[in-house]
């Protein structure tokens, strides 16, 4: 049996991960369809839909995937076109909810996607929710310049947010554990630190060095 599954697509960060997997012998292929077709015109137009078929048939001719074994697919809406495609072609497809060993497998192979983006991995783990939209936003609003091009920029959530008022001020921080989301490195207390203060669903507060200047 060959499950399908893909991981990221409600990331503001990152483009989308494929991934397929012969239960049986646990053989693994994945690709990521890349964040341009996640940005304006490529999102509206659902180019994304089609580079997943592109994914999906490099995935079979690498593992050898016969019409007689029975195809698990994802529901979500990344798989659109994917289903009727197999379908058409004389696959046997169930759309159903992935489990394991694909959903963990292909969480963790994202995971180390987005890490080498540049999101700390502690920053990531520091919550159940890692991919969470308001906390890559802090991550991405901590040095906007460089990191929106790693967004899924055509998104309507992104519209309504990426020009609100952010505030930069400075202060004095004396102790705790915070890590600067510009340069990725530990902010060693006491010291002075800025402030990027926004607000969404509610306040939001991103710690970097005073004089930090460079991105991780």
């Amino acid at each position: 049996m060959i499950q399908i599954d893909d991981a990221g697509s409600g990331s503001l960060v990152g483009g989308t991960m494929i991934g397929v997997m012969r239960v049986e012998t646990k053989d693994f292929y994945s690709d990521v369809i890349p964040i341009k077709y996640f940005t304006s015109p490529n999102f509206e137009e659902k180019k994304y839909t089609d580079f997943c078929i592109s994914i999906i048939d490099d995935s079979f001719k690498a593992l050898g995937v016969e019409k007689n074994e029975l195809i698990q697919i994802c529901q979500g809406y990344i798989f659109d076109k994917v289903r009727k495609y197999l379908a058409d072609n004389g696959y046997s497809v169930v759309s159903t909810k992935i489990s394991e060993p694909l959903q963990s497998i292909i969480e963790e192979n994202f995971m180390d996607y987005v890490i080498g983006l540049g999101i700390p991995l502690d920053y990531l783990q520091y919550t159940k929710y890692p991919f969470h939209f308001h906390r890559l936003l802090k991550w991405v609003f901590a040095d906007i310049k460089t990191r929106e091009k790693l967004c899924k920029t055509g998104w309507k959530s992104w519209k309504k947010y990426k020009d609100i008022k952010i505030s930069h001020y400075s202060d004095v921080l004396l102790g705790g554990n915070y890590r600067c989301l510009k340069c990725g490195n530990i902010i060693e207390t006491p010291c002075k630190i800025k402030i990027i203060k926004f607000t969404t669903n509610h306040d939001y507060f991103i710690y970097v060095h005073d004089n930090c200047h460079s991105s991780q």
